[in-house]
């Protein structure tokens, strides 16, 4: 199984950000918009709209308040044989560092989570950044 780690520091308060991150129905309104277009909640999944068209039915795994970490997995055979993913949010002095870490299988997957994961963190440093 292949392993990604991405993180990026953000000037914005860790708990606003927790807040966009854990409300899991409203990606493409607080946390990434443009990345993501729509995002709807049935149940305990949501079905995300990405801005390259893609479609992708995302099991929520877990809300964790206490260490502002959320989980989240994929079982569509065919994106891949195996996806979780989980972000989390800490205070980085008086900003905050948000991380992306993801597992999965086939490893060549890692191709196309790679620049997925980079854009998706660069458009949550935009959209808490430009709105200080």
């Amino acid at each position: 199984m292949a392993s990604m780690h991405k993180e990026i520091s953000i000037n914005a308060a860790p708990e606003a950000i927790w807040d966009a991150v854990r409300d899991v129905g409203a990606l493409h309104t607080r946390l990434v918009p443009g990345f993501v277009t729509d995002c709807k909640v049935e149940g305990e999944e949501r079905v995300v709209t990405f801005g390259n068209g893609a479609v992708m039915r995302e099991s929520i795994v877990s809300i964790d308040d206490s260490r502002k970490r959320l989980c989240w997995a994929i079982f569509d055979a065919k994106f891949a044989k195996h996806y979780n993913a989980v972000m989390t949010v800490t205070a980085d002095g008086d900003k905050a560092r948000v991380s992306w870490d993801s597992d999965f299988l086939p490893r060549e997957l890692g191709e196309r989570i790679s620049p997925m994961q980079d854009l998706g963190l660069a458009t949550i440093k935009k959209t808490f950044e430009q709105s200080r």
